[in-house]
C-alpha cells in the first residue's frame, strides 16, 4: 500500500472535527490511509439510512484487514463513529454511522471515499 497526498477537495470540509484526539501533525497520514483503502478496496458507497454510510469493499482478507485496523484506531481518536465491519455471502461492507451533530463529517468522508473510488457522490443523497 503506497501513502500519497491527494489534492483537496470540496468535500475535505469537516474531516477532521474539533471532537478529533489524533494530533493535527498526524492528520494528512490518517487521511492517507484512508486514501488509499477508498482507492483500492471501495467498490461502492451509498446511504444506509440517516447518519449512516455502507462502503461496498472487494471480499478479500487484506480489504477486511486493512478496514478493521483503519476502523480500530479512527474510533480510538473519533469516537463519534461507528463502524460496523461485515462478510456474507461472498460480500464485505463497512457501515459508518455517526450522531446528528456529526452528520456533516460523515458526509465529507463519504463524498472523499466516492471520488477516491470514482464512485458517485451519495453526500446529497444522506440527509433525511
Amino acid at each position: 500500500m503506497e501513502l500519497q497526498q491527494v489534492p483537496a477537495g470540496p468535500d475535505d470540509q469537516g474531516w477532521a472535527p474539533q471532537a478529533c484526539t489524533l494530533p493535527t501533525a498526524d492528520r494528512p497520514l490518517r487521511v492517507a490511509e484512508f486514501d488509499a483503502l477508498f482507492a483500492e478496496a471501495v467498490t461502492e458507497v451509498r446511504p444506509a439510512g440517516p447518519g449512516r454510510v455502507r462502503l461496498a469493499l472487494r471480499p478479500e482478507p487484506q480489504a477486511a484487514g486493512r478496514a478493521a485496523e483503519l476502523a480500530a484506531r479512527e474510533s480510538g481518536c473519533c469516537s463519534f463513529f461507528t463502524f460496523a465491519l461485515t462478510a456474507r455471502g461472498g460480500t464485505l461492507a463497512l457501515e459508518i454511522s455517526v450522531d446528528e451533530p456529526h452528520i456533516d463529517v460523515l458526509e465529507a468522508l463519504a463524498a472523499r471515499a466516492s471520488r477516491m473510488s470514482a464512485q458517485p457522490s451519495p453526500a446529497a443523497r444522506m440527509r433525511p
